[in-house]
């Protein structure tokens, strides 16, 4: 039902989501980020919504970018926004080990959607697409909730642990971590996260 859910409620407001995108804060994490990364990288986005801020910034940086969204409709604008980039429709809970072979991982208000439950195999398969030294960047939600809610006039299912529960997952998964903040870009407060693959 989660799944589903989410589908819908992005195709409906897709449009309109992209124009309020920029309220929330990913320029100066992928800044970061970046600082870490060989030319020509190879950028694997879970949840890469439009294409815009994030993929249309990493092609412009030189990288590679492969973007995946449940939603047809933010596939349909990345292809438009982010002609270079490469979409496709996927459930990112289907995702399988080592299906794809990337040097690093983007994810933007995106694992939320996901049943907490399925958060600590997710890392797990994310970390079977990088090599040692592959680099990750990720939000999740700051807080221990899980329920659906209201989002732009549509039923939105969210799904997150606590700030401790966070790191001890990604850790778990085979991450250092690097940089970890609480983001509060458009008045939400958000854990954002930068590790590296040992």
């Amino acid at each position: 039902m989660s799944s589903s859910l989410v589908k819908k409620g992005y195709n409906q407001i897709a449009s309109n989501y992209l124009k309020n995108r920029d309220r929330f804060e990913s320029i100066s994490y992928l800044r970061r980020l970046t600082k870490y990364l060989k030319p020509g990288a190879k950028i694997l986005d879970l949840g890469c919504g439009a294409g815009l801020p994030v993929d249309k910034f990493l092609i412009d940086k030189g990288f590679d970018v492969i973007g995946v969204d449940i939603s047809e409709e933010q596939i349909r604008l990345a292809k438009e926004n982010v002609p270079l980039g490469k979409f496709e429709v996927k459930d990112i809970k289907k995702l399988k080990f080592k299906e794809y072979e990337v040097d690093v991982v983007v994810s933007f208000y995106t694992i939320f959607h996901i049943k907490r439950k399925r958060h600590k195999l997710l890392f797990k398969k994310i970390a079977s697409f990088l090599p040692k030294g592959g680099m990750l960047l990720v939000s999740m939600g700051a807080s221990d909730w899980e329920g659906i809610d209201s989002f732009y006039g549509v039923r939105m299912f969210w799904s997150h642990y606590s700030q401790k529960t966070n790191r001890e997952i990604i850790k778990d998964a085979g991450f250092e971590i690097i940089f970890d903040k609480i983001d509060k870009s458009g008045g939400e407060k958000h854990q954002v996260i930068l590790a590296t693959s040992i």
